[in-house]
C-alpha cells in the first residue's frame, strides 16, 4: 500500500544523494575502494579460521597453525588500519556534504521575504535546519555507502557459505521474506510516529526561542513560573511521542531480529547434528557460523535502511517545505547598471500594494518625486503603510501596480544586492549579530580594511567606544549588541551605512529608542555624514523633521506634499 511513496522517496533520495556527492566523487570513490579492501580482508578471516582448526589443530600440523595464525593477525591489523583510515576520510567528506547542504538551505532562506519569516516560527526553522537537514544528509549519503559495503559483504559471505554448505545457507535465509513483509506492514506507523516526534521537537525549539528572547518581558510580568510550567508541559508531550516512536522503532527492529535468531538456531541445530554424525567438519561449521555473522550484518543494514527511509522521508518533506518556498522577488537575469554619480533621485509612480487576504490596498495610486540629495520627512499614522513603503523601496516586495524609480531606473531592473546597498535602511530595532565589532561592520562591506572600519567608526563618533573596548575591532559586542547603549547602537548603524556608501539613507523610526538629546545628536550626525545624499526620515516625533526639504504625508494609501 506504500509502494508509490516508497518509489518516489527512493528516486528523490537517489537524485539528492548524487547531487550532494558529485563534487566529492573522487574522495568518495577512494572511501569505497578502501571499504572493498577492508571487506575482502574481513571475508578472508573465517576461511583462515577453518584452515587453522581443520588443517592445524585437528590435523596436528604446527606449521599450518603458526602460518595461518600469522596471516590472521596480519589480516586483522590491516583491516583495523584500513577501517580507521576509511572512517577518518568518510567523516571528513560527510561533514563537508552536510555543511554544503545546510548552507544551500540557509542561502535559500535568505532569499525569502519578510512576510515569510513573519509567518514562520524561528524555533521551527531551527529544527528543520538542524535535525531534519542532518537526517536527510545521513540517509542520502550514508545509505549509498552502506548499500555498497553491505552488498560486497553479503555477496562475498554468500559465496563462501554456499561453498561450505548450500543446505545451511538456504536455512539461514528461509525467513527473510517474512522479515521484509513485517517491515512493510509497520512502515506507515513508523512514519506517522516519526512525523509526530519531529513536530514535537519543533514545538519545543520554537517555545525555547520565543521565551528566551522574551525573558525580560517574562521577568517584568513575574511570569517565570508560568513559563517553566509551560516548558514542562511541552517536554511531557515530547516525551510521550518519543516513547511511542522509540517503542515502534524497537518493535520494527525486534521482529526481524527474532526471526533471524530462529534461523540461526536452526543452522546450529542442523549443522551441529551434521558435525556429530561426521558429515560436516567442526572447522566448516565454525567458518560457516562466522560467515553467517558477516552476512547477518548486511541483511540487517538493508532492513534497517528500509525503516530509516521512512524517518528520512518525513525529514525530507519538512526540508522541502523550506526549499519550495518561493522568493517574493528575484534579481533580473540581466540587471542594468545605475548611472554614474551620487544620484539618489526617487520617483514613485501610481504605486499599488496590498497584503494577501486583505480587501483594501495599503498603497493606492501613491505617487511622489524625491529630488536627489534632499532631506525628506515621511509622516503618517501607525498602520498607514510607511514601513511597507520602505520594504518596497528596498524591494522586499514588488508592487501590485505602478513602479518605483531610482535615478530613472525601475527597481525591478536592478540587481538586488546593488539596490539594497544603494538604499540603506536604519531602523529602531538595530540588529547586531553576536561577534566582533569588525564582523558586524563587514556585513556592509566584506572587503573593507581595518582602516576603513576605524574611519567609519570615527566618523560616526564612536572613537571613544574603540578606546573603551579591550580588543578594539576584535572585541565581542554581545548578542544583539547588549553591551552597547541605545545611542551607540544607532551610531554603529550609521557607521555600517557609511561603509555601504549609499545613494539613499532611510531612517525608519531609527531614533525612537533614545531620548531627545541623543536623537538630536544622531540626526545631526546624519546631516553631517550624509550631506548631499537623499535622506528619508520616518518618525512619530516632529522634532526629527527639523530642516527637511520636503514633507510627505501618507494617508488613505496616497502620498501628498504637506506644509
Amino acid at each position: 500500500m506504500d509502494n508509490k511513496p516508497q518509489t518516489a522517496t527512493t528516486a528523490s533520495f537517489s537524485a539528492l544523494a548524487w547531487e550532494l556527492a558529485r563534487p566529492h566523487a573522487g574522495r568518495l570513490a577512494f572511501v569505497l575502494l578502501l571499504s572493498v579492501f577492508a571487506t575482502g580482508l574481513g571475508l578472508l578471516q573465517p576461511w583462515l579460521t577453518k584452515l587453522l582448526i581443520d588443517g592445524g589443530i585437528l590435523g596436528r600440523r604446527m606449521d599450518v597453525l603458526l602460518t595461518v595464525t600469522a596471516v590472521l593477525l596480519l589480516a586483522a591489523f590491516l583491516s583495523a588500519g584500513l577501517g580507521a583510515l576509511n572512517r577518518w576520510l568518510y567523516v571528513g567528506v560527510s561533514a563537508r556534504i552536510l555543511f554544503a547542504f545546510r548552507g544551500r538551505v540557509f542561502a535559500h532562506l535568505l532569499t525569502l521575504s519578510p512576510r515569510y519569516f513573519a509567518a514562520a516560527r524561528t524555533g521551527e526553522l531551527m529544527s528543520r535546519m538542524d535535525g531534519d537537514v542532518a537526517e536527510v544528509q545521513r540517509f542520502a549519503l550514508d545509505s549509498a555507502l552502506a548499500v555498497v559495503s553491505a552488498a560486497i559483504m553479503l555477496t562475498g559471505s554468500l559465496i563462501f557459505m554456499l561453498a561450505l554448505d548450500a543446505r545451511l545457507t538456504l536455512i539461514a535465509f528461509a525467513l527473510l521474506p517474512l522479515e521484509i513483509l513485517f517491515l512493510r506492514a509497520f512502515r506507515p506507523l513508523l512514519m506517522t510516529r516519526s512525523a509526530a516526534l519531529r513536530g514535537r521537537a519543533a514545538d519545543l525549539s520554537a517555545f525555547l526561542v520565543e521565551r528566551i528572547s522574551g525573558v525580560r518581558l517574562l521577568q517584568g510580568l513575574g511570569a517565570e513560573r508560568k513559563a517553566a510550567a509551560d516548558f514542562a508541559a511541552h517536554q511531557d508531550r515530547y516525551r510521550t511521542d518519543l516513547l511511542k516512536q522509540q517503542m515502534t522503532s524497537y518493535g520494527v527492529g525486534a521482529g526481524p531480529g527474532l526471526m533471524l535468531t530462529l534461523s540461526n538456531a536452526a543452522v546450529f541445530v542442523i549443522g551441529g547434528s551434521a558435525v556429530i554424525d561426521g558429515s560436516l567438519t567442526l572447522g566448516t561449521l565454525i567458518a560457516f557460523s562466522a560467515y553467517l555473522g558477516r552476512a547477518t550484518g548486511p541483511v540487517q543494514t538493508f532492513l534497517g535502511l528500509y525503516t530509516a527511509a521512512a524517518r528520512a522521508e518525513v525529514s525530507l518533506d519538512r526540508v522541502r517545505v523550506l526549499l519550495d518556498a518561493e522568493p517574493a522577488v528575484r534579481s533580473p537575469a540581466v540587471p542594468r547598471a545605475l548611472p554614474d554619480g551620487p544620484g539618489g533621485a526617487i520617483a514613485i509612480e501610481g504605486l499599488m500594494f496590498g497584503h494577501p487576504g486583505r480587501d483594501a490596498f495599503i498603497l493606492d495610486q501613491a505617487s511622489a518625486v524625491i529630488p536627489a540629495g534632499s532631506k525628506v520627512a515621511l509622516e503618517g499614522l501607525s498602520g498607514a503603510g510607511k514601513s511597507t513603503l520602505v520594504d518596497l523601496l528596498q524591494r522586499h516586495y514588488d508592487p501590485d501596480g505602478g513602479r518605483i524609480l531610482l535615478d530613472g531606473m525601475d527597481l525591478r531592473e536592478l540587481d538586488l544586492a546593488v539596490l539594497r546597498r544603494q538604499m540603506v535602511v536604519v531602523t529602531q530595532d538595530m540588529i547586531l549579530m553576536r561577534g566582533s565589532v569588525a564582523e558586524n561592520l563587514r556585513l556592509a562591506r566584506p572587503e573593507a580594511s581595518d582602516d576603513d572600519l576605524r574611519a567609519a567608526l570615527l566618523a560616526a563618533e564612536l572613537g571613544d567606544l574603540m578606546t573603551r573596548l579591550p580588543q578594539g575591532l576584535d572585541s565581542l559586542i554581545g548578542e544583539r549588541g547588549a553591551s552597547l547603549s541605545g545611542g551607540e547602537r544607532q551610531r554603529f548603524a550609521l557607521a555600517r551605512a557609511l561603509l555601504c556608501d549609499p545613494r539613499v539613507l532611510i531612517l525608519d523610526e531609527a531614533t525612537a529608542g533614545v531620548d531627545a538629546t541623543a536623537e538630536a545628536r544622531v540626526l545631526a550626525a546624519v546631516d553631517q555624514l550624509f550631506a548631499g545624499r537623499t535622506r528619508l526620515i520616518i518618525s512619530h516625533h516632529p522634532r526629527a523633521f527639523r530642516d527637511v526639504d520636503l514633507r510627505l504625508q501618507l494617508a488613505s494609501g496616497k502620498l501628498r506634499v504637506s506644509a
